[in-house]
């Protein structure tokens, strides 16, 4: 058996010392929020916060995921994505520094999400097109569009009447693209120093060809078209399932460490809290406002909760956007930084074990770090210039 298929399980005490550590932190954040909440309040607060998510967010995400599922899996099907695809692989080695193949990895991912591209990186047809080191960085390549459609559409659709978003998320798109960019480049500097430049990352039999080459479903036109659209749909209705908990947990959450009561008072009401994000925002707001361009402090709450869930951090725009918070600025800004990290603190370990570079990890995090903050400048740079 492969070292790879062995599943590596530790080991430790039933009780050690981060049990009482975790127990303490805990302690501290419920002490902190009910001390100035009240107990009840908290945890009244907690709840009706949770299930308003549920019902007016989670469920939005997920019919716009079906519907760009469906949209989706209707591109691949009658090779519009292949179009695409061949349009974009003279891109990619000025850009990327990588082979025309990875542009399917870039269009898979902006259609699904993150670990898409894994998938393609264990089909030997895909990855007889790479050098060694080029593998890793499509961790970061994947990443920087993952949930890309997603997110776009939902930033379009928030728009208030008589705006529109259209251009902030096509500016956010844009930041994003040069956000992977720095990504992809930051992580080849690292690659290259631990496999080197020449070797070839699969050298075997041949595989199919996916730059000229496409599965399609069996029966006529209308069959096809119809299969698609379900299963595109279906995968949304996946998707949408998959963020309920980073929605509803770390939404619920940062919700609760962002927002005051209205009046000063606490009635347990969904979205109230102890604004300790906008402290936070405040102290760094002179580093924020000039390269971001954020109006308020409350909006770090976006790039944060884009860490571990982007799906959870588009849950707080509407909010935002009926609070007056954010603007087109903060739509562009957010569909960049969204894209771009899309979730990447809960994905990047799972994604460098399976291509096998566990030990690149914490320089792929690094370097992600880093594009999805250039994302993000980029973007409000063009917004000034654009808007």
């Amino acid at each position: 058996m492969a070292r790879s298929d062995i599943v590596q399980k530790k080991y430790v005490k039933a009780i050690n010392s981060e049990s009482f550590i975790f127990l303490g932190i805990i302690a501290v954040c419920f002490t902190f929020l009910a001390r100035v909440m009240g107990l009840a309040n908290m945890f009244s607060t907690m709840m009706k916060t949770a299930h308003d998510l549920l019902i007016n967010t989670v469920f939005f995400i997920m019919a716009i995921a079906v519907l760009a599922g469906a949209f989706g899996a209707l591109l691949t099907e009658f090779g519009v994505v292949a179009l695409i695809n061949r349009s974009l692989s003279p891109l990619m080695k000025p850009l990327y520094d990588m082979p025309g193949a990875a542009s399917i990895g870039v269009i898979t991912t902006y259609l699904s999400d993150n670990p898409a591209i894994i998938t393609l990186a264990k089909d030997k047809g895909f990855t007889r097109y790479f050098k060694k080191y080029q593998i890793p960085a499509l961790t970061n390549l994947g990443t920087a569009f993952g949930m890309g459609l997603i997110v776009t559409t939902f930033m379009i659709a928030q728009a208030p009447k008589g705006q529109s978003f259209f251009l902030p998320a096509v500016i956010g798109n844009i930041g994003a693209v040069v956000g992977s960019i720095v990504s992809v480049r930051l992580m080849m500097h690292f690659t290259k120093k631990e496999y080197g430049t020449e070797k070839m990352a699969y050298e075997g039999e041949e595989g199919v060809d996916l730059t000229q080459y496409r599965e399609i479903r069996s029966g006529s036109l209308f069959q096809r078209g119809l299969e698609a659209i379900l299963d595109g749909g279906k995968t949304g209705v996946e998707m949408g399932l998959s963020i309920i908990p980073g929605v509803i947990v770390i939404c619920t959450l940062v919700m609760m460490l962002t927002n005051a009561p209205k009046g000063g008072v606490y009635t347990g009401a969904a979205y109230e809290g102890v604004p300790v994000l906008p402290w936070l925002g405040s102290k760094i707001n002179f580093i924020l406002k000039p390269l971001l361009g954020f109006k308020s402090p409350e909006a770090i709450a976006f790039p944060i909760t884009a860490l571990g869930s982007v799906g959870a951090a588009i849950g707080l725009v509407p909010k935002f956007l009926q609070a007056g918070l954010i603007g087109v600025n903060e739509i562009a800004v957010f569909t960049a930084m969204g894209m771009c990290w899309s979730g990447y603190l809960s994905t990047h370990v799972a994604m460098m074990d399976a291509l096998e570079s566990r030990q690149l990890t914490n320089k792929a995090i690094l370097s992600h770090t880093i594009g999805g903050l250039v994302a993000g400048i980029v973007a409000h740079l063009l917004v000034m210039i654009l808007i």
